[in-house]
């Protein structure tokens, strides 16, 4: 694991075996990463052997599974929840179960180094608490 690697909210619940980490990656919480090879009784193999390799600059959401001998392409966004079993190719976004496509250029997904004010997330979700409660009572 390269020393780059941030673990957004600490890590916490996350459970890493994989066979390389690049440069700035981005883990958020409750993230496995690892196998998940099968035993095949009929040939007497192993089969799925391997853990994943994320690449550079990917993002990896809350609660995502990456698992088995997989590569998830540089500057890739994994989103909340995904599982993701097959390559994901560079520059996409990863969501559901195993579907992917194109990252836009003009966007930042999840992560950016210039974040937002926490205080105008405040204002806004205020606001929709406030047309909720007008709607609804």
């Amino acid at each position: 694991m390269d020393k780059s690697v941030l673990f957004a909210h600490h890590g916490r619940g996350c459970t890493i075996v994989a066979s390389k980490i690049c440069e700035n990656v981005v883990i958020f919480q409750n993230v496995s990463i690892g196998a998940n090879l099968k035993y095949n009784k009929i040939t007497d193999e192993w089969e799925n052997v391997g853990n994943p390799i994320i690449a550079r600059n990917v993002i990896i959401a809350d609660g995502a599974k990456i698992l088995g001998p997989i590569v998830i392409g540089e500057n890739s966004v994994i989103g909340a929840g995904s599982i993701i079993t097959k390559n994901i190719p560079a520059n996409s976004i990863a969501y559901g179960v195993n579907k992917f496509k194109p990252k836009d250029k003009n966007y930042d997904f999840i992560f950016n180094a210039n974040m937002i004010d926490p205080q105008k997330i405040i204002e806004v979700n205020k606001k929709l608490v406030s047309e909720f409660n007008a709607r609804n009572n």
